[in-house]
């Protein structure tokens, strides 16, 4: 199966930078890129796949702490919303929102409030994979 071709805007998007950005990057020969057939510049995907994994540095962890999990996402809590018993917590991750379920108890130890830093740890035995 042949690699996708990926058009600028895209990959900006996908890299969460500006056209600019990425235009900057191929002219300066950080990223490869041909022309499609109606001359706009593209990437293929393979190549921005090694970009992205080469360049990717993930804010600092507030927290320090060393884990074996490697879906680590510090983030920004939005928005708390608490009852008796449980909470949800929402981060925004870079281009991600990410919520989670838990104790109103654990909200209150870990000091959770819109505005905090926190780092969102995904553990998980399922995960799904969609492609267009």
């Amino acid at each position: 199966m042949p690699h996708s071709r990926i058009r600028v805007k895209d990959a900006a998007a996908l890299l969460g930078v500006s056209d600019d950005t990425v235009r900057r990057w191929i002219d300066s020969g950080a990223v490869p890129a041909e022309k499609d057939d109606a001359g706009r510049k593209v990437i293929d995907g393979a190549d921005l796949a090694r970009f992205a994994r080469a360049n990717a540095s993930p804010p600092p962890d507030p927290t320090g702490t060393e884990s074996s999990a490697r879906n680590r996402l510090v983030g920004l809590v939005t928005k708390v919303t608490s009852d008796l018993v449980m909470s949800e917590v929402e981060m925004q991750c870079g281009p991600f929102t990410i919520v989670s379920l838990m104790s109103t108890e654990s909200v209150r130890t870990l000091g959770l409030e819109p505005g905090s830093i926190a780092v969102a740890v995904v553990k998980a035995t399922t995960v799904i994979v969609e492609a267009s």
